[in-house]
């Protein structure tokens, strides 16, 4: 089965913020390169996927220059990138036609915004009928605001929380040693 590795929003837009301080993996780039090196060297696809927001003059605008990708990460001849302005990487993307043309199956996604981005794009893909692996610790994400206002949820129980939400539904939840080995 053809698999594709889906690496979504690990971008400027978030690493130049100063929300980064509280980002729950600042390594990410490192998981991120580790994964991308053994989809490589398996024949793996490798998909890039950016966030943007035109017009909105915010981190996400294109024409800040910020929506590209982490220093330390770059896209090969042969790698897919696309740009979405969903949460998802399906929804405003031809990624579905894309993987479908390459005749994967089966998606492993890391990235950032573990409950966002991350996750709708986990479930879309099980919706979508592929199958789903979500390399939790190879995603980050920030700590939450409480609805009522009365406090946070930290980053590594929305991670926590993610993870169970996803496992045995939508995806088999893996870590990036049970992907690359020891």
């Amino acid at each position: 089965m053809s698999t594709a590795l889906l690496v979504v929003d690990v971008q400027e837009s978030f690493r130049l913020q100063p929300s980064w301080a509280q980002i729950s993996a600042p390594d990410i780039v490192q998981r991120t390169q580790r994964l991308v090196s053994h989809a490589r060297a398996g024949g793996d696809e490798v998909v890039w996927v950016l966030h943007s927001s035109p017009g909105s003059r915010g981190p996400f605008d294109p024409e800040g220059g910020m929506v590209a990708l982490q220093p330390g990460l770059e896209v090969r001849e042969g790698d897919l990138t696309v740009t979405k302005t969903s949460h998802n990487a399906f929804t405003t993307t031809n990624l579905a036609q894309q993987l479908t043309h390459r005749a994967v199956r089966r998606v492993r996604i890391a990235g950032i915004r573990t409950e966002q981005c991350v996750e709708t794009t986990a479930r879309l893909a099980c919706d979508l009928g592929y199958e789903v692996e979500v390399v939790i610790d190879a995603t980050a994400t920030h700590p939450l605001p409480l609805a009522d206002g009365s406090g946070e949820l930290p980053a590594g129980q929305v991670i926590s929380r993610t993870a169970a939400a996803l496992s045995g539904r939508f995806a088999t939840i893996t870590t990036v040693e049970q992907v690359v080995g020891g």
